[in-house]
């Protein structure tokens, strides 16, 4: 029986949710390790809206390199990078950090929350796939 196939696309959205939530996990990071640098303006990771294009115009332009893949103005789910985006503050306090301590703690814990329902999902599928694997069907 050929594998290919085995995995749908579900499995690749994921393992794109994954990648993206760590990335921005980093720059929340960032924001965090620099809340005390003079001037320090706090970033942003934008990935939400090009995933949901490309996960809404799978048939658009061109086809795909790989049945897998969603087309996105020619390209594909693998095109998703996110966009870092500085945010602006008009504080005009102190020493022109715009890092909000607040803020960022919400942004972890939310997404911590996105990367564990998609660990949890692709969990899921893989047990699914296992035990299919396993049945004597």
């Amino acid at each position: 029986m050929p594998i290919n196939g085995l995995f749908d696309r579900t499995v690749g959205v994921l393992n794109k949710v994954l990648d993206l939530r760590h990335r921005n996990q980093q720059v929340i990071s960032s924001n965090l390790a620099n809340i005390d640098t003079p001037g320090y303006t706090p970033a942003r990771l934008r990935f939400e809206e090009d995933l949901q294009q490309a996960l809404e115009s799978p048939n658009q332009a061109a086809s795909p390199l790989h049945p897998n893949h969603f087309a996105i103005g020619g390209g594909s789910l693998e095109q998703v990078s996110g966009r870092i985006e500085h945010l602006v503050t008009n504080s005009g306090l102190g020493d022109q950090n715009g890092v909000n301590l607040d803020q960022e703690m919400v942004a972890q814990a939310e997404n911590q929350l996105y990367y564990e329902a998609a660990t949890t999902m692709l969990n899921k599928k893989l047990g699914l796939l296992k035990y299919i694997v396993q049945s004597d069907r």
